[in-house]
This record gives C-alpha cells, sequence and structure tokens, in this order.
C-alpha cells in the first residue's frame, strides 16, 4: 500500500443520471479523484469529480466538484495502475458420474 486518502463527498452534488447499474444489480457511481502537491487553507490536497467522458472533456465541460479531503498517511511510492488481462477460464469437462449428481441444495 502507498497511500491512504480521506474524502467527504457531497452526495447533493451527484448527478443522479450518472448512477450506474452494474451487471450484479448494485448501483455504482464513477469519480475521479486528483491528489495535489500543495495544500489549500483547509490543509486539504485531494479532490473529487464527476468523471467524465472523453466528449466532455473534449467539449470542454467543467468538471463538477463533489468532495474533497487530504492524504493522510503515504509510503511516498504511488505507482500507475495498469490493468491485467484475464485469461479466459475453461469449464471442466463434465463427467457420467458427476452429471446426474443431485448434491445441491436447491
Amino acid at each position: 500500500m502507498s497511500a491512504l486518502l480521506n474524502l467527504s463527498i457531497d452526495v447533493a452534488n451527484l448527478p443522479k443520471e450518472k448512477f450506474v447499474k452494474g451487471k450484479n444489480g448494485k448501483v455504482y457511481y464513477n469519480f475521479t479523484v486528483s491528489v495535489n502537491d500543495q495544500t489549500n487553507d483547509y490543509g486539504q490536497n485531494v479532490s473529487a469529480f464527476d468523471s467524465m467522458s472523453k466528449e466532455e472533456r473534449e467539449a470542454g465541460k467543467n468538471k463538477t466538484y463533489i468532495g474533497n479531503g487530504k492524504v493522510i498517511w503515504t509510503d511516498g511510492n504511488i505507482v500507475v495502475a495498469e490493468r491485467v488481462e484475464k485469461e479466459e477460464a475453461t469449464p471442466a469437462p463434465v463427467s457420467e458420474e458427476t452429471s446426474g449428481s443431485d448434491d445441491f441444495p436447491f
């Protein structure tokens, strides 16, 4: 772990049209967190704002700030996260022994 951030989010500023329903049925909201090199007058150096699409950024839309906070701990080593592609799992073959099994609780 290389940093801990403490944020306060003003949920009233969250645009309701940007809530996303996940495949699992849960509701999500995407936002971006910015860590600044300098603190403001309140000792804060972290900002959270509504995530924007590429089109919104290119159109020059202003950021909607939804919260702020501060870094409360760091080891001084924050790295850029890279996506790791997962290999698709190959389903196990069904044998004749297990195909008719009624071990399920339903």
